[in-house]
């Protein structure tokens, strides 16, 4: 048996190890690590539209650099050329780029443009949201907006036409100001996948219906744009009985609601004691000026002699359902003879339908980050394209979960810490709490308001049962002062209670009329409490 010289064995494994490295450097087609500044190898537009100034910066609490969104409410465009167009049609396409909302992201796009080339009609310098792109790719978050964008811009090959085409259910923006790291996978199948720090959180088929809208293949028909509604074409599936009479006996001028004659007044009403009494221990303060402020009134408070009573006030009869109100009479429905159904225009064969085995994606010659925010320390990093996805994985575990990993532990620290160590919400959670506490009104309870606002901040988790008990005091003493919680006689609650029933008992053509009063007579205001202060 013949032995390998070690010499030859040596080159053997330099040369084995030469080609792995060609063939890693093969499907790794762009990589940006933003070590270096970005200046002179990336290119900021020039259009006037966009005054943010980019800036290349460390990571919050990293040595690792990044590119940086540095001001707010600005729109900002910058971007990279590679070195030739990158096809997406052969084979698997890795797109894959880290960001970080160091200040969070209440509304503003972190998403990447990968570009079509330059004869397409744009240049690098005037770089706008005009400049045509193939793919637009990540998080965009504003208002009701909340999503991770994975946009197609496809060419229709019956029109020429470019139409966006909407990734449908997209997943959400993670919501912290931790990096993380998104991922689309373009597979050979016709599959895309999308990855959120190298969770699989959606996958689509590029020529499904149901996974983009519109759909990458038009529909086989559409609606006649020249077809009209006959006009004799009666849409009505019911209509009223023309041979319907009202009955004699009905009689629409009823009132729904009569005075209860056999009501008696309650033993004990006090006629001639008012609800509200001048607040006996109010004073005037020292600083009104009766010149400016006006004739000063002591506040109203409940009257203490109402609270043992049936009532105060003047008595009245309540009222009680009219059992003879019918409301308006309408003749019942009857079958329409003449319904022809809901009228559609007829279908015709749709001029820009096509098929197509696979999408014909453009190519990529640039990847662009064009964007309006209202936040800034948004950072992009290590930006991607790959033909395989191990690379994207090896890239994700050795830049970004380092990363991520050190700032989840700061996050959980940071929630766990006690009150010299509050996580930044709760401390303005806590402060707005003590100026709660400072109201007026609330002045005899703001000492155990803040007994347990100094319990929340010992005890960081119980934040939301602190909102929860202050908000709840809170909103009882303000209805107490607003409405009084004063004892209604139980003669005046059956008017409510019967007029609550009326419009359910009531049936056939009346009913609508009895509900519509009944939502007027609950829109009322309530009757207003005097104020503390009478105008000259």
């Amino acid at each position: 048996m013949k032995t390998v010289p070690l010499g030859l064995a040596a080159a053997l494994l330099v040369l084995c190890l030469s080609f792995a490295q060609l063939r890693a450097s093969d499907d790794e087609i762009f990589y940006e690590s933003f070590d270096e500044s970005f200046e002179g190898r990336w290119i900021v537009s020039d259009k006037d539209d966009y005054q943010g100034v980019w800036k290349h910066s460390k990571s919050e609490g990293h040595a690792d650099y990044g590119l940086l969104v540095s001001e707010k409410a600005r729109k900002y465009a910058i971007v990279k050329e590679l070195d030739g167009p990158v096809s997406l049609k052969d084979g698997t396409v890795v797109l894959q780029f880290e960001t970080r909302l160091q200040n969070g992201l209440e509304c503003g796009g972190a998403y990447l443009k990968y570009l079509r080339p330059q004869d397409a009609g744009w240049k690098a310098k005037e770089f706008d949201n005009e400049s045509p792109y193939s793919i637009m790719f990540g998080p965009d978050k504003c208002g009701a907006t909340n999503k991770v964008h994975f946009i197609l811009k496809h060419k229709n090959p019956k029109t020429g036409e470019y139409v966006e085409h909407h990734l449908k259910n997209p997943p959400s923006v993670p919501a912290d100001k931790l990096s993380h790291v998104y991922t689309a996978i373009l597979e050979s199948g016709n599959d895309v996948r999308i990855l959120i720090d190298g969770s699989e959180k959606k996958k689509a088929n590029f020529l499904s219906e149901d996974d983009f809208e519109p759909p990458l293949i038009p529909a086989k028909t559409i609606a006649d744009p020249d077809d009209k509604k006959p006009e004799d074409w009666d849409e009505r599936a019911k209509i009223p009985d023309p041979n319907a009479v009202k009955p004699d006996d009905w009689d629409e001028d009823a009132p729904m609601e009569i005075v209860d004659e056999e009501a008696e007044k309650p033993e004990g009403w006090l006629d001639d004691e008012p609800d509200e009494i001048d607040d006996p221990e109010a004073t005037k303060p020292e600083d009104w000026d009766d010149e400016e402020d006006g004739e000063w009134e002591a506040p109203k408070i409940d009257n203490p002699k109402c609270e043992t009573a049936p009532g105060c006030g003047e008595w009245k009869k309540p009222m009680k359902r009219n059992p003879e109100y019918k409301g308006k009479w309408h003749a019942p429905e009857i079958d329409n003879p003449n319904y022809k159904g809901i009228w559609k225009p007829r279908q015709i064969p749709n001029p820009s339908y096509f098929e197509i085995e696979k999408p014909d994606f453009d190519p990529v010659a640039a990847i662009g980050i064009e964007i309006w925010t209202m936040q800034d320390g948004i950072l992009f990093d290590d930006i991607l394209i790959a033909k395989d996805e191990k690379i994207a994985t090896s890239y994700r575990d050795a830049k970004w979960k380092p990363k991520f990993e050190v700032e989840k532990e700061k996050q959980k620290a940071e929630e766990a810490a006690g009150p010299d160590g509050l996580a930044e919400y709760q401390k303005k959670v806590f402060n707005v709490l003590y100026k709660i506490a400072d109201i007026s009104f609330l002045s005899q309870y703001k000492s155990k308001i803040i007994d347990v606002i100094e319990k929340g901040e010992k005890q960081p988790n119980l934040t939301i049962g602190v909102i929860v008990s202050i908000v709840v005091v809170f909103f009882t003493i303000l209805l107490r002062l607003l409405f009084g919680g004063k004892k209604q006689p139980a003669k005046r609650e059956e008017k409510s209670a019967v007029a609550a029933e009326s419009s359910s008992d009531q049936s056939g053509s009346g009913e609508k009329e009895g509900e519509e009063k009944e939502d007027a007579a609950a829109a009322a205001p309530p009757r207003r409490r005097s104020g503390a202060r009478r105008d000259n």
